[in-house]
């Protein structure tokens, strides 16, 4: 089993890997209207979680076949009319002992590679090299840079009156209940270490495509993860109900080169605003550029 599950996940990094290097500008996946499947993963976590996710339904599916043809099967054939003389069988040995193994073998090929990527999750392969605390308020965040001079500021939900003034008008870029005044930003590939807490309710830090989930609780701090592979704008939302304007409280993680971060994170101590307009400004040049080449 561990040897399969090392192979599926060198098959799923190659797959990336080769996305990646293909030339394609950067850009993030988001989520789309009656969207079934998962985002695009941007990290190893979350492909690892993609993977588990279509593993378990080479289970699922056949088993949930099987319950409704035996549903089928005992209704039409132990029915009234064809069965008037119902059996008095009590037990019979062959079926309990099927019964009793195949569940066991079924939760055995699911717990081992559950565990093992449970393992994954709470483990870093390294040590963090960028930690931000993640603090959850009704309904928006705080962020602070725990860098050798703190930065900090808020980012709430972006209002529709103020989108042209932050220059975010493009609704297939920033979209509507997504998109945020001030979006964390991080290093592509860095080890990012984050704090996540909270000053009021329970709240949630929630990255679909970096396969992290994380409980803000007030009085308390959590530690959650990630390691984001491609550069882009990622967006996630509070996971947790915590009150009325809960579905106006999202997670926008801008992913930069280091060149482009440490250019952002010096001017934002001192002009946050105007170091959001010029690393925009930059990585929109860049992806006209790219696209323009393509």
């Amino acid at each position: 089993m561990r040897k399969f599950l090392a192979s599926a996940k060198l098959l799923a990094s190659a797959g990336a890997a080769a996305t990646f290097f293909t030339g394609a500008p950067a850009h993030a996946d988001q989520p789309v209207a009656w969207q079934t499947t998962f985002q695009a993963p941007a990290t190893d976590i979350m492909r690892q979680i993609e993977w588990f996710g279509n593993y378990t339904m080479w289970f699922i599916i056949p088993i949930t076949v099987l319950v409704l043809l035996l549903l089928a099967y005992c209704i039409v054939r132990f029915r009234a009319g064809a069965n008037p003389v119902p059996s008095k069988t009590s037990h019979n040995t062959l079926i309990e002992v099927i019964w009793t193994v195949g569940p066991v073998v079924v939760l055995l090929c699911l717990a081992i590679p559950s565990f093992q990527l449970l393992t994954a999750q709470y483990t870093p392969p390294e040590e963090a090299k960028l930690t931000v605390k993640a603090t959850g308020n009704q309904w928006n965040w705080d962020y602070e840079y725990q860098t050798g001079s703190t930065l900090s500021f808020n980012s709430a939900v972006l209002q529709d009156a103020d989108r042209a003034a932050a220059g975010k008008e493009d609704r297939k870029v920033y979209p509507r209940l997504l998109a945020v005044d001030n979006e964390m930003v991080v290093p592509v590939n860095t080890m990012t270490r984050v704090l996540v807490t909270a000053t009021d309710v329970i709240h949630s830090f929630a990255m679909p495509s970096f396969g992290i989930k994380m409980d803000a609780v007030p009085g308390r701090t959590n530690e959650t993860w990630f390691k984001a592979e491609k550069e882009g704008l990622y967006y996630g939302q509070c996971s947790q109900l915590c009150g009325k304007d809960h579905a106006f409280m999202p997670i926008a993680i801008r992913v930069v080169s280091d060149a482009q971060f440490n250019s952002w994170l010096a001017a934002a101590k001192t002009n946050l605003p105007g170091a959001n307009k010029a690393l925009m400004a930059e990585v929109d040049g860049q992806n006209k550029v790219a696209v323009a080449g393509n």
